[in-house]
């Protein structure tokens, strides 16, 4: 039997994720293979886990990306950190937070959630009140929630944490690289991310970084961490320049691709990339209201990287998106759990966040509006973006 060569066709990624990823990225991928132990690639590592540390914005020494997409990233802080009795507090509120209690019971923690609807975050009074009644040694939330598009503010709950005495584990998959994440000045404990949101690298390592707390706490245990090949007892000797104890083969050039990928960022700028998100997240947001587009989460509370908008009354939420993907070449998500057939999830992340891209995508969706029969202005969408880009 024949099969055909790997030619997928050219996306315009605007969902949840994957992000657009720049020719560099992938010509640094190409690259020759050497071996995990190699100079050359030892020095990579070096590089890398300087970058990520500016990227965190962190002084972390146990800063690393993990083999494996940003869901191993969540398992590895957790289960680096929890025991089996562990007590925790999770925040739910949306998919990603309930992922994170799973893995945290699967590690045989002690769990308690709180909750809000998908779409809000949470107030710091709530988080502690579950703290004063259960004590936790560790309180995971998300930072952005890629299933709704809201963003949790972080330095006042943080201080709560660390006035009980707990440790504070953070989802930043969605958020690094397009918002601000300020570990060491909010003093966030462990931090998980990936690098195909806003660091617009393809899909297959998470960067995670543990405070001094956090390192101390993993030393102090008195049992193995559950998974063997996210243990990061061992995994951070592979990643340290006195001893590279040979623990696993690293995707190799994965780690080249995430080379570049943050030499791209940090070549941009953190305060200019963050802007850039928000400015065509500005637009886009004028451009859906002109089309008479609501947004799901509120004003103060939105991610500029990921947009989650109401489905017009009647429009078929699978037959827009299948026309923008094969018509127009433009992906976005659906909703999850809840928001499921209710929203949209349409992505600015990194390379996709161009103003060539807001307007391309407004004016596609304009097209699939009107097929599907609502009353648009013809062009307003647009009209509106471009008045939001000269305001700016």
């Amino acid at each position: 039997m024949n099969y055909s060569p790997v030619q997928p066709p050219r996306r315009i990624l605007m969902g949840p994720g994957p992000s657009d990823v720049a020719p560099r990225v992938l010509a640094a991928m190409a690259a020759p293979t050497v071996g995990h132990l190699d100079p050359y690639f030892l020095r990579i590592m070096d590089e890398t886990q300087a970058m990520l540390r500016t990227v965190f914005q962190t002084e972390n020494r146990l800063t690393l990306a993990v083999s494996g997409t940003g869901s191993a990233g969540m398992e590895a802080c957790i289960v680096n950190l929890i025991e089996p009795g562990d007590r925790m507090v999770v925040g739910i509120n949306g998919v990603f937070g309930g992922r994170m209690a799973d893995v945290a019971r699967r590690a045989g923690a002690d769990v308690l959630t709180i909750e809000r609807p998908f779409g809000e975050v949470f107030d710091p009074q709530e988080v502690a009140a579950a703290i004063k009644a259960h004590s936790p040694k560790v309180v995971g939330l998300v930072h952005a929630e890629t299933s709704t598009g809201a963003l949790q503010p972080l330095e006042e709950i943080s201080e709560l944490v660390h006035a009980a005495g707990g440790l504070l584990l953070v989802d930043c998959v969605t958020s690094l690289g397009g918002v601000p994440v300020e570990i060491d000045r909010w003093n966030i404990d462990a931090a998980y991310s990936g690098t195909q949101k806003c660091l617009s690298c393809p899909p297959g390592l998470a960067p995670v970084t543990f405070s001094s707390r956090a390192v101390e706490a993993m030393d102090a245990r008195k049992t193995k961490v559950a998974s063997w090949y996210l243990d990061m007892s061992m995994v951070r000797n592979y990643w340290s320049g006195q001893s590279r104890a040979y623990h696993h083969t690293a995707p190799i050039n994965m780690n080249f691709g995430l080379h570049e990928a943050l030499r791209a960022v940090l070549e941009e700028g953190l305060p200019a990339r963050h802007a850039r998100h928000l400015a065509n997240h500005l637009a886009l947001r004028a451009g859906l209201e002109a089309l008479g587009i609501e947004y799901a989460v509120a004003e103060e509370y939105r991610l500029p990287m990921l947009n989650a908008v109401r489905i017009p009354e009647g429009v078929d939420d699978k037959a827009v998106r299948g026309r923008l993907l094969q018509e127009f070449g433009i992906e976005i998500g659906a909703g999850l759990g809840p928001m499921a057939g209710k929203t949209w999830r349409i992505g600015l992340m990194g390379e996709a966040s161009t103003k060539r891209n807001v307007l391309l995508f407004l004016g596609a969706l304009e097209n699939c509006l009107q097929q599907a029969g609502c009353s648009i202005v013809p062009g307003a969408g647009v009209a509106a973006a471009n008045n939001a880009y000269q305001d700016q």
